[in-house]
């Protein structure tokens, strides 16, 4: 009984302890502005209202209008696919935005299949790769961008990270369900990871 309760106290500091530093992981990398030049902003997905983008898409296409008139980007990589059929894609709502506030539509790619982060990165780099495309610039909201640049990183990108400065999560309100949310995933990666690296040592050939 007394070595079972010691294992539920460690196991419960062990938990808090994820969760302390996971949280501090994603609000420090959220404030991380790595002034480099790259070939593409990658803007990542987010809800589009018909043919307009939602106040946080919107923030997130600003903020890679901006890179891009600051020659800091040299193309805009949309992600993003409809929430239901008769919708535009988010991409394209993207696209449409950033063309209409004076980016060259030859500079933009799109990729239409993607709701998930992972698959935003996924199919951008794809998109990428065939356009010669080397460097990236990840774009989203601060809470985001932790997860965001290891799912980019894992899946081999060369990438940077570079918030929105004007997200539209002003207000504790519209904070917390974001922040909470990105807590739980990174901690559930950080679960995962160990087991992950065993199964990759496991699959490499032998001698």
């Amino acid at each position: 009984m007394k070595l079972a309760g010691t294992l539920i106290k460690l196991t419960m500091i062990a938990v808090i302890g994820l969760f302390l530093y996971s949280s501090a992981s994603i609000w420090l990398y959220g404030n991380k502005h790595d002034s480099v030049k790259t070939d593409a902003a990658v803007v990542l997905g987010a809800a589009a209202w018909g043919e307009d983008p939602s106040p946080v898409f919107k923030e997130r296409i600003n903020h890679a209008i901006k890179l891009y008139k600051e020659k800091k980007v040299e193309k805009i990589i949309f992600t993003g696919g409809k929430a239901i059929q008769t919708d535009l894609p988010e991409s394209v709502v993207g696209k449409n935005y950033a063309v209409d506030h004076g980016v060259r539509e030859s500079d933009i790619l799109v990729e239409t299949s993607s709701r998930l982060t992972e698959d935003n990165l996924k199919f951008a780099y794809e998109k990428g790769q065939k356009a010669g495309i080397e460097s990236y610039t990840i774009v989203s909201d601060p809470y985001h961008m932790k997860r965001s640049v290891l799912l980019a990183e894992k899946i081999g990108m060369n990438v940077y990270s570079s918030p929105t400065t004007t997200s539209a999560y002003r207000t504790w309100e519209t904070k917390l369900p974001v922040y909470s949310k990105e807590v739980l995933f990174y901690a559930g990666y950080l679960v995962t990871l160990p087991f992950e690296m065993i199964n990759k040592k496991e699959e490499l050939p032998s001698g």
